[in-house]
C-alpha cells in the first residue's frame, strides 16, 4: 500500500495570535497567552511524531504547491480573496472573517499553500501515484464559506481540491465525509446547490457554528438531498461514530457512487480535546479509517484522500493522527500512552439516545 503524505514547514508557522480563543483584550479581561487553542504546534507535533515513529520513511512524501487564485476562486468570492490578500500585507496580519480567527502577516501565502497541499494529494491519488493519502495541512478549511473565513479557517481546502478534481481532472462525482467535531458548514455552503458533490458531516450537535448542522439542512435546488448532517449528542464515542459510518455514511456512498472520497479529518472529537465534548479514542479513529478504506474500495476503486481539519489537544492529536496513518499504510495498530486512561472512560458502548440520533439521520439517505 502506497500512502501519500503532505506536510510543509510553513504550516507550523501560521500565526493565530495571542488570545486563547478570542483575541486578547485587556478591557474585557482576556489576557494574552502564548498558546492559542488553534496554535499550529498541535499539527507540528503530529508531524514530528510521524517522523520519530519511523512512519515518515514509509510514506510517499508529496510537495505542496500554493493554490493559484484561479483555484481559490472556483469556490470563493473575489471579495473574500482580495480581503485576505490585503490584510495579509498588514504589519500584524488580519482576520479570516469572524473577528476571532487571526492570521499574521503572510497568512495568505500559508493559506494558499494549505489549499495547494490538498490539491497535490488529490492529484497523486487520482493519477495512481499513491493508493491513498493524508494531507497534514494548516490552517484548516471546512468552516470557510464562499464569502468568508471563520472558525480558524481562511480558505476551504477540501472544497478547493474537490473543485480542482472536477474542473481540471474531470471527476464527475465527489463525496466529502467530514468527521471533525464541528459542523462542516463552509463545505456545505459551497456545494449546497450542486448534486455532483455529496457532503456528509458527523459532528457534535450545536458545538460550532451556532445554529448550524441540523438534519433539516438538506441542500437546495438541484442539490437537495446531497447535504447530509449527522448531529450527535455530547459524549458520543467510538461506538457511536462507527455506527454513524455503518448506518449513514456507507449506504449514502453506495447510493451516490462517488469517483473520489475526501475525508475532512478533524481530531477534535477526541476524548482529550478542549473544544468539544466527544469521546473518540485513537483506536476509534483507526477503525473509522479502516471503514472508509473499505467503503472506498467498494465504491470508487479505493480513491480516498484525507485532509486535516481541526484538533486542539497538543497531547492527543499526534497519536490520533498516527493511528490513521498506520491504518492507511496497512500497519498494525499500536496502543498509545494514553490508551490505559482513555479506554476506561466510556464511549465504547452505543447508547440508546446516540443510536436514535443516528437512525434519524439514516432516514435522509433515501432522499439521495
Amino acid at each position: 500500500m502506497t500512502t501519500g503524505y503532505v506536510w510543509n514547514t510553513l504550516y507550523g508557522w501560521a500565526d493565530t495570535g495571542s488570545g486563547s480563543l478570542f483575541p486578547s483584550d485587556a478591557t474585557a479581561g482576556l489576557q494574552p497567552i502564548g498558546h492559542h487553542l488553534a496554535h499550529p504546534d498541535t499539527k507540528r507535533r503530529f508531524h514530528e511524531l510521524v517522523a520519530v515513529s519511523g512512519l515518515l520513511e514509509k510514506l510517499h512524501q508529496i510537495e505542496a504547491v500554493p493554490a493559484t487564485e484561479t483555484d481559490i476562486l472556483r469556490v470563493h468570492t473575489a471579495q473574500h480573496l482580495e480581503r485576505i490578500k490585503a490584510e495579509s500585507l498588514q504589519p500584524k496580519g488580519g482576520d479570516a472573517g469572524d473577528g476571532v480567527s487571526s492570521f499574521g502577516r503572510g497568512g495568505y501565502e500559508i493559506a494558499a499553500l494549505s489549499a495547494g497541499g490538498a490539491i497535490a494529494l488529490v492529484q497523486r491519488v487520482l493519477d495512481g501515484t499513491v493508493d491513498n493519502g493524508y494531507a497534514l495541512v494548516n490552517p484548516p478549511g471546512h468552516h470557510a464559506t464562499r464569502a468568508t473565513g471563520m472558525g480558524f479557517c481562511i480558505f476551504n481546502n477540501v472544497s478547493i481540491a474537490a473543485a480542482y478534481a472536477k474542473e481540471v481532472l474531470g471527476v464527475r462525482r465527489i463525496a466529502v465525509v467530514d468527521w471533525d467535531v464541528h459542523h462542516g458548514n463552509g463545505t456545505q455552503d459551497i456545494w449546497y446547490e450542486d448534486p455532483s458533490v455529496l457532503t456528509i458531516s458527523i459532528h457534535q450537535h450545536l458545538c460550532f457554528p451556532p445554529e448550524s448542522g441540523y438534519r433539516e439542512e438538506r441542500g437546495a435546488g438541484d442539490g437537495y438531498g446531497y447535504a447530509i448532517n449527522v448531529p450527535l449528542p455530547p459524549g458520543s464515542g467510538d461506538a457511536a461514530y462507527l455506527h454513524a459510518i455503518d448506518r449513514v455514511v456507507e449506504p449514502a456512498l453506495r447510493t451516490f457512487t462517488p469517483e473520489l472520497i475526501l475525508v475532512a479529518s478533524g481530531f477534535d472529537a477526541s476524548i482529550l480535546d478542549p473544544l468539544a465534548r466527544q469521546m473518540v479514542t485513537s483506536g476509534g479513529f483507526r477503525h473509522l479509517t479502516r471503514r472508509m478504506l473499505e467503503i472506498a474500495d467498494e465504491t470508487c476503486s479505493g480513491r480516498v484522500a484525507f485532509v486535516q481539519e481541526g484538533g486542539y489537544s497538543p497531547h492527543y492529536v499526534p497519536f490520533c493522527g498516527l493511528a490513521v496513518l498506520r491504518e492507511l499504510l496497512g500497519e498494525e495498530f499500536v496502543d498509545d500512552p494514553y490508551t490505559p486512561i482513555v479506554t476506561t472512560q466510556g464511549g465504547d458502548v452505543l447508547l440508546d439516545h446516540e443510536a436514535a440520533a443516528i437512525e434519524a439521520a439514516a432516514g435522509l439517505v433515501a432522499e439521495l
